[in-house]
Protein backbone atom coordinates (compact mmCIF):
# COMPACT_ATOMS: atom_id res chain seq x y z
CA UNK A 1 0.00 0.00 0.00
CA UNK A 2 2.92 2.35 0.71
CA UNK A 3 4.21 1.83 -2.84
CA UNK A 4 0.74 2.50 -4.29
CA UNK A 5 0.53 5.69 -2.24
CA UNK A 6 3.91 6.86 -3.56
CA UNK A 7 2.82 6.21 -7.16
CA UNK A 8 -0.43 8.12 -6.62
CA UNK A 9 1.47 11.06 -5.11
CA UNK A 10 4.00 11.04 -7.93
CA UNK A 11 1.32 11.03 -10.64
CA UNK A 12 -0.75 13.70 -8.87
CA UNK A 13 2.20 16.07 -8.31
CA UNK A 14 3.54 15.53 -11.83
CA UNK A 15 0.10 16.38 -13.24
CA UNK A 16 -0.67 19.49 -11.17
CA UNK A 17 2.83 20.94 -11.67
CA UNK A 18 2.51 20.65 -15.43
CA UNK A 19 2.34 24.10 -17.06
CA UNK A 20 -0.51 23.11 -19.38
CA UNK A 21 -2.53 21.89 -16.36
CA UNK A 22 -2.06 25.19 -14.53
CA UNK A 23 -2.87 27.27 -17.61
CA UNK A 24 -6.00 25.28 -18.49
CA UNK A 25 -7.18 25.20 -14.87
CA UNK A 26 -7.24 28.99 -14.49
CA UNK A 27 -7.65 30.09 -18.09
CA UNK A 28 -10.47 27.77 -19.22
CA UNK A 29 -13.16 29.19 -16.88
CA UNK A 30 -12.27 32.74 -17.91
CA UNK A 31 -12.47 31.87 -21.61
CA UNK A 32 -15.66 29.82 -21.19
CA UNK A 33 -17.61 32.40 -19.22
CA UNK A 34 -16.13 35.33 -21.10
CA UNK A 35 -17.01 33.94 -24.52
CA UNK A 36 -20.53 32.97 -23.41
CA UNK A 37 -21.22 36.35 -21.85
CA UNK A 38 -19.74 38.22 -24.83
CA UNK A 39 -21.75 36.22 -27.37
CA UNK A 40 -24.99 36.81 -25.46
CA UNK A 41 -24.13 40.50 -25.04
CA UNK A 42 -23.46 40.89 -28.78
CA UNK A 43 -26.68 39.03 -29.63
CA UNK A 44 -28.58 41.35 -27.32
CA UNK A 45 -26.96 44.42 -28.86
CA UNK A 46 -27.70 43.10 -32.35
CA UNK A 47 -31.38 42.70 -31.46
CA UNK A 48 -31.49 46.28 -30.19
CA UNK A 49 -30.89 47.60 -33.71
CA UNK A 50 -34.22 48.82 -35.14
CA UNK A 51 -35.10 47.34 -38.53
CA UNK A 52 -37.13 49.47 -40.96
CA UNK A 53 -39.47 47.37 -43.12
CA UNK A 54 -41.81 48.90 -45.69
CA UNK A 55 -44.79 47.16 -47.27
CA UNK A 56 -46.93 47.62 -50.36
CA UNK A 57 -50.40 46.12 -49.97
CA UNK A 58 -52.20 45.93 -53.32
CA UNK A 59 -54.60 43.30 -51.95
CA UNK A 60 -56.33 45.81 -49.68
CA UNK A 61 -56.57 43.21 -46.92
CA UNK A 62 -53.91 44.48 -44.53
CA UNK A 63 -53.77 47.56 -42.35
CA UNK A 64 -51.41 49.21 -39.89
CA UNK A 65 -52.97 47.09 -37.12
CA UNK A 66 -51.68 43.95 -38.87
CA UNK A 67 -48.12 45.33 -38.91
CA UNK A 68 -47.65 46.70 -35.43
CA UNK A 69 -44.24 48.06 -34.49
CA UNK A 70 -42.11 46.15 -31.99
CA UNK A 71 -38.95 47.05 -30.07
CA UNK A 72 -36.73 45.97 -32.96
CA UNK A 73 -38.94 46.34 -36.06
CA UNK A 74 -40.70 49.43 -37.49
CA UNK A 75 -43.22 49.09 -40.33
CA UNK A 76 -44.10 51.76 -42.90
CA UNK A 77 -46.94 51.68 -45.41
CA UNK A 78 -45.62 52.53 -48.92
CA UNK A 79 -48.69 51.29 -50.80
CA UNK A 80 -49.36 54.71 -52.36
CA UNK A 81 -45.78 54.86 -53.64
CA UNK A 82 -46.16 51.75 -55.81
CA UNK A 83 -44.06 48.62 -56.17
CA UNK A 84 -41.39 49.90 -58.56
CA UNK A 85 -40.75 53.14 -56.67
CA UNK A 86 -40.74 51.33 -53.32
CA UNK A 87 -38.16 48.82 -54.51
CA UNK A 88 -35.96 51.64 -55.78
CA UNK A 89 -36.24 53.62 -52.57
CA UNK A 90 -35.49 50.60 -50.38
CA UNK A 91 -32.52 49.60 -52.53
CA UNK A 92 -31.03 53.09 -52.33
CA UNK A 93 -31.92 53.80 -48.71
CA UNK A 94 -31.12 52.31 -45.31
CA UNK A 95 -34.10 49.97 -45.09
CA UNK A 96 -34.12 46.35 -43.95
CA UNK A 97 -36.44 45.23 -46.73
CA UNK A 98 -39.70 45.64 -48.67
CA UNK A 99 -42.75 43.36 -48.34
CA UNK A 100 -44.81 43.21 -51.53
CA UNK A 101 -48.39 41.93 -51.22
CA UNK A 102 -49.98 41.64 -54.69
CA UNK A 103 -53.68 41.59 -55.53
CA UNK A 104 -55.01 38.07 -56.09
CA UNK A 105 -58.48 36.60 -56.54
CA UNK A 106 -57.87 33.72 -54.14
CA UNK A 107 -56.50 33.77 -50.60
CA UNK A 108 -54.70 30.46 -51.30
CA UNK A 109 -52.90 31.98 -54.29
CA UNK A 110 -52.12 35.17 -52.36
CA UNK A 111 -50.56 33.16 -49.52
CA UNK A 112 -47.82 31.96 -51.90
CA UNK A 113 -47.49 35.11 -54.02
CA UNK A 114 -46.17 37.52 -51.37
CA UNK A 115 -42.54 38.60 -51.85
CA UNK A 116 -39.86 40.16 -49.68
CA UNK A 117 -37.00 42.18 -51.20
CA UNK A 118 -33.81 43.06 -49.30
CA UNK A 119 -30.18 43.92 -49.99
CA UNK A 120 -28.90 41.12 -47.77
CA UNK A 121 -30.39 37.82 -46.70
CA UNK A 122 -33.00 38.54 -44.00
CA UNK A 123 -32.88 36.87 -40.61
CA UNK A 124 -35.01 33.80 -39.96
CA UNK A 125 -36.68 35.38 -36.93
CA UNK A 126 -37.85 38.35 -39.04
CA UNK A 127 -39.21 36.13 -41.80
CA UNK A 128 -40.97 33.88 -39.30
CA UNK A 129 -42.57 36.94 -37.70
CA UNK A 130 -43.80 38.22 -41.07
CA UNK A 131 -45.16 34.82 -42.08
CA UNK A 132 -47.00 34.52 -38.77
CA UNK A 133 -48.66 37.93 -39.24
CA UNK A 134 -49.68 37.12 -42.80
CA UNK A 135 -50.98 33.65 -41.97
CA UNK A 136 -53.04 35.01 -39.07
CA UNK A 137 -54.60 37.71 -41.27
CA UNK A 138 -55.40 35.36 -44.15
CA UNK A 139 -56.85 32.78 -41.78
CA UNK A 140 -59.11 35.39 -40.17
CA UNK A 141 -60.16 36.61 -43.59
CA UNK A 142 -61.06 33.08 -44.64
CA UNK A 143 -63.08 32.57 -41.45
CA UNK A 144 -64.98 35.79 -42.24
CA UNK A 145 -65.73 34.46 -45.71
CA UNK A 146 -67.21 31.37 -44.05
CA UNK A 147 -69.43 33.58 -41.92
CA UNK A 148 -67.70 32.70 -38.66
CA UNK A 149 -67.67 35.35 -35.93
CA UNK A 150 -64.02 36.08 -35.05
CA UNK A 151 -64.97 37.81 -31.79
CA UNK A 152 -66.61 34.63 -30.55
CA UNK A 153 -63.58 32.59 -31.55
CA UNK A 154 -61.24 34.96 -29.72
CA UNK A 155 -63.55 35.02 -26.70
CA UNK A 156 -63.56 31.22 -26.61
CA UNK A 157 -59.78 30.98 -26.26
CA UNK A 158 -58.71 29.80 -22.80
CA UNK A 159 -55.13 29.34 -21.64
CA UNK A 160 -54.51 26.33 -19.44
CA UNK A 161 -51.50 25.46 -17.32
CA UNK A 162 -51.54 21.93 -15.94
CA UNK A 163 -50.08 21.55 -12.46
CA UNK A 164 -47.64 18.67 -12.25
CA UNK A 165 -47.50 16.69 -9.01
CA UNK A 166 -46.46 13.24 -7.89
CA UNK A 167 -48.52 11.05 -5.58
CA UNK A 168 -46.64 12.30 -2.52
CA UNK A 169 -47.91 15.80 -3.24
CA UNK A 170 -44.61 17.24 -4.51
CA UNK A 171 -45.25 19.87 -7.17
CA UNK A 172 -43.22 20.26 -10.33
CA UNK A 173 -43.23 22.74 -13.20
CA UNK A 174 -42.08 23.23 -16.78
CA UNK A 175 -39.24 25.40 -15.56
CA UNK A 176 -37.89 22.84 -13.10
CA UNK A 177 -38.13 20.13 -15.80
CA UNK A 178 -36.04 22.33 -18.04
CA UNK A 179 -33.51 22.76 -15.24
CA UNK A 180 -33.41 18.99 -14.68
CA UNK A 181 -32.71 18.41 -18.37
CA UNK A 182 -29.96 21.03 -18.34
CA UNK A 183 -28.30 19.66 -15.19
CA UNK A 184 -28.47 16.08 -16.48
CA UNK A 185 -27.03 16.91 -19.89
CA UNK A 186 -24.21 18.99 -18.40
CA UNK A 187 -23.31 16.21 -15.93
CA UNK A 188 -23.27 13.55 -18.66
CA UNK A 189 -21.26 15.72 -21.04
CA UNK A 190 -18.73 16.65 -18.32
CA UNK A 191 -18.19 12.98 -17.49
CA UNK A 192 -17.55 12.11 -21.13
CA UNK A 193 -15.05 14.97 -21.47
CA UNK A 194 -13.37 14.01 -18.19
CA UNK A 195 -12.93 10.40 -19.27
CA UNK A 196 -11.62 11.40 -22.70
CA UNK A 197 -9.15 13.97 -21.38
CA UNK A 198 -7.79 12.13 -18.35
CA UNK A 199 -8.13 8.64 -19.80
CA UNK A 200 -5.92 9.60 -22.72
CA UNK A 201 -3.61 11.34 -20.23
CA UNK A 202 -3.08 8.00 -18.45
CA UNK A 203 -2.47 6.32 -21.80
CA UNK A 204 0.13 8.92 -22.86
CA UNK A 205 1.88 8.67 -19.50
CA UNK A 206 2.25 4.89 -19.91
CA UNK A 207 3.50 5.25 -23.50
CA UNK A 208 6.10 7.89 -22.49
CA UNK A 209 7.48 5.76 -19.68
CA UNK A 210 7.50 2.68 -21.88
CA UNK A 211 9.34 4.34 -24.79
CA UNK A 212 11.90 5.93 -22.44
CA UNK A 213 12.49 2.48 -20.83
CA UNK A 214 11.92 3.99 -17.34
CA UNK A 215 9.16 1.45 -16.92
CA UNK A 216 11.72 -1.38 -16.75
CA UNK A 217 13.27 0.15 -13.64
CA UNK A 218 9.90 0.92 -12.03
CA UNK A 219 8.45 -2.59 -12.45
CA UNK A 220 11.55 -4.09 -10.83
CA UNK A 221 10.30 -2.77 -7.48
CA UNK A 222 6.56 -2.29 -8.09
CA UNK A 223 3.95 -4.71 -9.35
CA UNK A 224 2.44 -3.74 -12.74
CA UNK A 225 -1.04 -3.77 -11.21
CA UNK A 226 0.01 -1.27 -8.52
CA UNK A 227 1.64 0.94 -11.12
CA UNK A 228 -1.46 0.96 -13.33
CA UNK A 229 -3.83 1.61 -10.42
CA UNK A 230 -1.58 4.37 -9.06
CA UNK A 231 -1.56 6.15 -12.41
CA UNK A 232 -5.36 5.95 -12.67
CA UNK A 233 -6.02 7.24 -9.14
CA UNK A 234 -3.33 9.94 -9.36
CA UNK A 235 -4.73 11.35 -12.58
CA UNK A 236 -8.29 11.09 -11.23
CA UNK A 237 -7.31 13.11 -8.14
CA UNK A 238 -5.74 15.81 -10.29
CA UNK A 239 -8.83 15.87 -12.50
CA UNK A 240 -11.23 16.22 -9.57
CA UNK A 241 -9.11 19.06 -8.19
CA UNK A 242 -9.23 20.78 -11.56
CA UNK A 243 -13.00 20.37 -11.81
CA UNK A 244 -13.45 21.75 -8.29
CA UNK A 245 -11.38 24.82 -9.15
CA UNK A 246 -13.32 25.22 -12.42
CA UNK A 247 -16.64 25.13 -10.56
CA UNK A 248 -15.57 27.80 -8.06
CA UNK A 249 -13.98 30.05 -10.70
CA UNK A 250 -16.90 29.72 -13.15
CA UNK A 251 -19.34 30.74 -10.41
CA UNK A 252 -17.25 33.77 -9.40
CA UNK A 253 -16.36 34.87 -12.93
CA UNK A 254 -19.88 34.37 -14.30
CA UNK A 255 -21.34 36.48 -11.51
CA UNK A 256 -18.86 39.28 -12.29
CA UNK A 257 -19.32 38.93 -16.06
CA UNK A 258 -23.11 39.08 -15.85
CA UNK A 259 -22.82 42.23 -13.73
CA UNK A 260 -20.35 43.90 -16.09
CA UNK A 261 -22.23 43.03 -19.29
CA UNK A 262 -25.62 43.64 -17.70
CA UNK A 263 -26.88 40.17 -18.54
CA UNK A 264 -29.91 38.66 -16.84
CA UNK A 265 -28.98 35.07 -15.90
CA UNK A 266 -32.58 33.88 -16.04
CA UNK A 267 -33.11 35.56 -19.39
CA UNK A 268 -30.02 33.79 -20.72
CA UNK A 269 -31.24 30.42 -19.45
CA UNK A 270 -34.80 30.86 -20.73
CA UNK A 271 -33.95 32.52 -24.05
CA UNK A 272 -34.81 29.38 -26.01
CA UNK A 273 -38.02 28.53 -24.12
CA UNK A 274 -41.33 28.80 -26.00
CA UNK A 275 -43.13 32.09 -25.37
CA UNK A 276 -45.97 30.40 -23.48
CA UNK A 277 -43.60 28.65 -21.05
CA UNK A 278 -41.57 31.82 -20.55
CA UNK A 279 -44.66 33.86 -19.80
CA UNK A 280 -45.92 31.24 -17.36
CA UNK A 281 -42.55 31.25 -15.60
CA UNK A 282 -42.61 35.04 -15.29
CA UNK A 283 -46.12 35.09 -13.86
CA UNK A 284 -45.66 32.18 -11.43
CA UNK A 285 -46.35 33.27 -7.85
CA UNK A 286 -45.88 36.90 -8.86
CA UNK A 287 -42.25 36.71 -7.83
CA UNK A 288 -39.03 38.04 -9.30
CA UNK A 289 -37.46 35.86 -12.02
CA UNK A 290 -34.24 35.33 -10.10
CA UNK A 291 -36.14 34.29 -7.01
CA UNK A 292 -38.16 31.87 -9.11
CA UNK A 293 -35.12 30.20 -10.66
CA UNK A 294 -33.33 29.95 -7.30
CA UNK A 295 -36.42 28.44 -5.70
CA UNK A 296 -36.69 25.85 -8.46
CA UNK A 297 -33.00 24.96 -8.17
CA UNK A 298 -33.32 24.46 -4.42
CA UNK A 299 -36.14 22.02 -5.04
CA UNK A 300 -33.77 19.71 -6.90
CA UNK A 301 -32.26 16.79 -4.90
CA UNK A 302 -28.91 18.60 -4.73
CA UNK A 303 -27.20 16.44 -2.09
CA UNK A 304 -28.29 13.20 -3.75
CA UNK A 305 -27.19 14.50 -7.16
CA UNK A 306 -23.79 15.55 -5.78
CA UNK A 307 -23.08 12.18 -4.12
CA UNK A 308 -24.17 10.20 -7.19
CA UNK A 309 -22.27 12.55 -9.47
CA UNK A 310 -19.04 11.84 -7.55
CA UNK A 311 -19.71 8.07 -7.55
CA UNK A 312 -20.47 7.77 -11.27
CA UNK A 313 -17.75 10.28 -12.07
CA UNK A 314 -15.13 8.15 -10.34
CA UNK A 315 -16.67 4.81 -11.35
CA UNK A 316 -16.86 5.76 -15.04
CA UNK A 317 -13.38 7.24 -15.04
CA UNK A 318 -11.76 4.27 -13.28
CA UNK A 319 -13.52 1.84 -15.59
CA UNK A 320 -12.39 3.51 -18.81
CA UNK A 321 -8.96 4.60 -17.56
CA UNK A 322 -8.00 0.97 -16.89
CA UNK A 323 -8.72 0.26 -20.56
CA UNK A 324 -6.74 3.33 -21.68
CA UNK A 325 -3.81 2.19 -19.51
CA UNK A 326 -3.93 -1.27 -21.08
CA UNK A 327 -3.89 0.24 -24.57
CA UNK A 328 -0.97 2.49 -23.63
CA UNK A 329 0.99 -0.52 -22.36
CA UNK A 330 0.28 -2.54 -25.49
CA UNK A 331 1.69 -0.04 -28.02
CA UNK A 332 4.98 1.78 -28.57
CA UNK A 333 3.59 5.09 -29.85
CA UNK A 334 0.33 7.04 -29.90
CA UNK A 335 -0.28 6.37 -33.60
CA UNK A 336 -0.71 2.65 -32.92
CA UNK A 337 -3.50 3.34 -30.39
CA UNK A 338 -6.03 4.23 -33.11
CA UNK A 339 -7.00 0.63 -33.83
CA UNK A 340 -7.93 0.08 -30.16
CA UNK A 341 -9.72 3.40 -29.50
CA UNK A 342 -13.06 2.68 -31.20
CA UNK A 343 -14.09 -0.17 -28.84
CA UNK A 344 -13.29 2.12 -25.89
CA UNK A 345 -14.83 5.37 -27.18
CA UNK A 346 -17.86 3.69 -28.78
CA UNK A 347 -19.80 3.04 -25.53
CA UNK A 348 -19.00 6.56 -24.28
CA UNK A 349 -20.38 8.19 -27.42
CA UNK A 350 -23.34 5.80 -27.43
CA UNK A 351 -24.15 6.80 -23.86
CA UNK A 352 -24.24 10.49 -24.78
CA UNK A 353 -26.46 9.89 -27.82
CA UNK A 354 -28.83 7.63 -25.89
CA UNK A 355 -29.01 10.21 -23.13
CA UNK A 356 -29.83 13.04 -25.52
CA UNK A 357 -32.33 10.94 -27.49
CA UNK A 358 -34.23 9.22 -24.66
CA UNK A 359 -33.70 10.86 -21.28
CA UNK A 360 -34.95 14.27 -22.43
CA UNK A 361 -38.28 12.91 -23.66
CA UNK A 362 -38.77 9.95 -21.31
CA UNK A 363 -36.27 9.68 -18.43
CA UNK A 364 -38.02 6.60 -17.03
CA UNK A 365 -38.59 4.83 -20.34
CA UNK A 366 -37.33 1.30 -20.96
CA UNK A 367 -34.42 2.40 -23.20
CA UNK A 368 -33.19 5.02 -20.72
CA UNK A 369 -33.50 2.55 -17.81
CA UNK A 370 -31.68 -0.22 -19.73
CA UNK A 371 -28.69 1.94 -20.67
CA UNK A 372 -28.52 3.42 -17.16
CA UNK A 373 -27.90 -0.14 -15.91
CA UNK A 374 -25.36 -1.22 -18.54
CA UNK A 375 -21.98 -0.42 -16.86
CA UNK A 376 -20.25 0.99 -19.96
CA UNK A 377 -23.03 3.58 -20.49
CA UNK A 378 -24.56 3.90 -17.00
CA UNK A 379 -22.17 6.62 -15.73
CA UNK A 380 -23.45 9.01 -18.42
CA UNK A 381 -27.09 7.93 -18.81
CA UNK A 382 -27.76 7.55 -15.09
CA UNK A 383 -26.27 10.98 -14.37
CA UNK A 384 -28.74 12.41 -16.88
CA UNK A 385 -31.64 10.56 -15.19
CA UNK A 386 -30.78 11.39 -11.56
CA UNK A 387 -32.28 14.94 -11.55
CA UNK A 388 -35.66 13.45 -12.56
CA UNK A 389 -35.68 11.14 -9.54
CA UNK A 390 -34.49 7.54 -9.68
CA UNK A 391 -35.51 4.91 -7.11
CA UNK A 392 -32.84 3.59 -4.75
CA UNK A 393 -33.61 0.11 -6.08
CA UNK A 394 -32.55 1.11 -9.60
CA UNK A 395 -29.54 3.00 -8.28
CA UNK A 396 -28.42 -0.03 -6.24
CA UNK A 397 -28.56 -2.28 -9.33
CA UNK A 398 -26.72 0.24 -11.52
CA UNK A 399 -24.04 1.00 -8.91
CA UNK A 400 -23.44 -2.67 -8.10
CA UNK A 401 -23.07 -3.59 -11.76
CA UNK A 402 -20.68 -0.66 -12.29
CA UNK A 403 -18.46 -1.69 -9.37
CA UNK A 404 -18.37 -5.36 -10.44
CA UNK A 405 -17.56 -4.42 -14.04
CA UNK A 406 -14.90 -1.97 -12.88
CA UNK A 407 -13.14 -4.66 -10.79
CA UNK A 408 -13.36 -7.12 -13.68
CA UNK A 409 -12.05 -4.57 -16.20
CA UNK A 410 -9.15 -3.58 -13.95
CA UNK A 411 -8.23 -7.26 -13.55
CA UNK A 412 -8.51 -7.76 -17.32
CA UNK A 413 -6.53 -4.62 -18.15
CA UNK A 414 -3.85 -5.55 -15.63
CA UNK A 415 -3.21 -8.85 -17.45
CA UNK A 416 -2.61 -6.92 -20.69
CA UNK A 417 -0.66 -4.21 -18.87
CA UNK A 418 1.85 -6.53 -17.16
CA UNK A 419 2.83 -8.13 -20.48
CA UNK A 420 2.49 -5.10 -22.76
CA UNK A 421 4.74 -2.72 -20.80
CA UNK A 422 7.75 -4.92 -21.55
CA UNK A 423 6.92 -5.60 -25.21
CA UNK A 424 8.77 -3.51 -27.79
CA UNK A 425 9.16 -3.27 -31.55
CA UNK A 426 5.92 -4.95 -32.58
CA UNK A 427 2.55 -3.48 -33.41
CA UNK A 428 0.10 -5.59 -31.38
CA UNK A 429 -3.11 -7.05 -32.79
CA UNK A 430 -6.31 -8.16 -31.09
CA UNK A 431 -4.99 -11.70 -31.36
CA UNK A 432 -1.88 -10.70 -29.40
CA UNK A 433 -4.01 -9.09 -26.69
CA UNK A 434 -6.03 -12.29 -26.39
CA UNK A 435 -2.80 -14.30 -25.93
CA UNK A 436 -1.61 -11.90 -23.22
CA UNK A 437 -4.91 -12.37 -21.38
CA UNK A 438 -4.31 -16.13 -21.29
CA UNK A 439 -0.80 -15.84 -19.79
CA UNK A 440 -0.63 -17.04 -16.19
CA UNK A 441 1.54 -15.83 -13.40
Amino acid sequence: MSKLKLIIQREFIAKVRNKSFLVMTFLSPILLVGMGALVFFLMKKNDEKVKEIVYVDNSGLFSKDDFKDSETIRYQDYTDLGIAETKKKVEEGDYYGALIIPKQDSLEILANAIEFYSKDSPGMSVMNSLETKIERKLRNEKLNNFGIDLEKINASKIQSEIKMLNFSGEESSKLINGLKIGVGLIAGYLLMMFVMIYGTSVMRSVIEEKTSRIIEIIVSSVKPFQLMLGKIIGNASAGLLQFLIWGILIFIISTLAFSIFGIDMVEMQTAKLPAEQLEAAKQAAGMDKMQLIIQEILRLPILKMFILFIFYFLGGYMLYSSLFAAVGAAVDNETDTQQFMLPIMGPLILGVYVGFATVINDPHGSIAVLFSHIPLTSPIVMLMRVPFGVSWYELAISMTLLVITFVFMVWLAAKIYRVGILMYGKKPTYKDLYKWLKYKG
